[in-house]
């Protein structure tokens, strides 16, 4: 008799272990969802849903136990609840990847590598291989901040500002979130690729009025390939350069996401 009431208690224990990962779940999983590196179509969907578990499964333990669940409106209202803060959550720091690729759809058209596409590891559209190069070294970028574990804080941070069950204590503010910092990513894109646009501008300037000092050097043929060159220096050199400016937008984009459930 003991030992079978034993077993039942232990069923029910690992049935109560299993509501609570998969209530953390829901918020964690939508971030990572909307992650870039981690939620993009390059990452294969049993890998992405291991690592939401394991996640979870681990802040779990350091979290208070959700208050129990019945299927009423209310169970309902607190998934969607969960669901749009870490889809919010996600969304932030996928536009800081963005505001890359946007620098490298700037500088490629300058440097004439728009025609050269390749697949989107995020959203699985074409898009220029310079914008993927941007994409790469934000990524690099991330995991050399140690930009994942400041993430997990991240996700457990908002389980104590945000706890589950609870309704979102300012509605508009969150709303303003993800348009705030769709803004600042844009600018920050916008200043990265700036310097390597003027001086392609310059370089295009000078083949151009070449072609109507000199036509018969036939400077039009010999501007694409100088052009080119030019520009992988220039990218080289930024390549020095772009540790501050993404470190700060990053900065930003964690700030954003605090403010979610701030």
């Amino acid at each position: 008799m003991e030992p079978t009431s034993a077993t039942v208690i232990d069923g029910l224990n690992l049935f109560g272990m299993l509501a609570t990962v998969l209530w953390h779940a829901i918020r964690i999983g939508a971030a990572m969802q909307a992650m870039p590196m981690i939620g993009g179509r390059g990452v294969p969907m049993r890998a992405r849903l291991t690592i939401t578990l394991a996640l979870s499964g681990a802040l779990s333990a350091l979290l208070p136990t959700p208050p129990a669940a019945g299927v009423d409106a209310a169970t309902v209202l607190t998934v969607v609840r969960e669901f749009a803060v870490g889809l919010a959550i996600g969304t932030v720091l996928r536009l800081a990847f963005e505001a890359g690729q946007f620098a490298g759809e700037l500088v490629s058209q300058g440097m004439g590598l728009s025609f050269a596409t390749m697949a989107d590891p995020l959203s699985g559209a074409s898009s220029p291989v310079l914008s993927q190069w941007f994409y790469l070294v934000f990524g690099l970028l991330f995991f050399a901040f140690d930009a994942h574990l400041a993430l997990v804080r991240l996700l457990l941070d908002s389980y104590h500002a945000l706890p589950l069950g609870t309704p979102i204590p300012d509605v508009q503010q969150f709303l303003s979130v993800v348009p705030t910092f769709f803004t600042a990513a844009l600018q920050a894109g916008l200043l990265l690729a700036l310097p390597v646009i003027v001086a392609m501008l310059a370089v295009n300037l000078a083949f151009g009025v070449l072609a109507r000092a000199a036509p018969q050097l036939n400077p039009v043929q010999l501007g694409l390939p100088v052009a080119l060159l030019v520009g992988l220096v220039l990218l080289m050199l930024l390549a020095r350069e772009m540790q501050g400016p993404v470190e700060r937008l990053f900065d930003q984009a964690f700030e954003a996401a605090r403010a979610v459930t701030a």
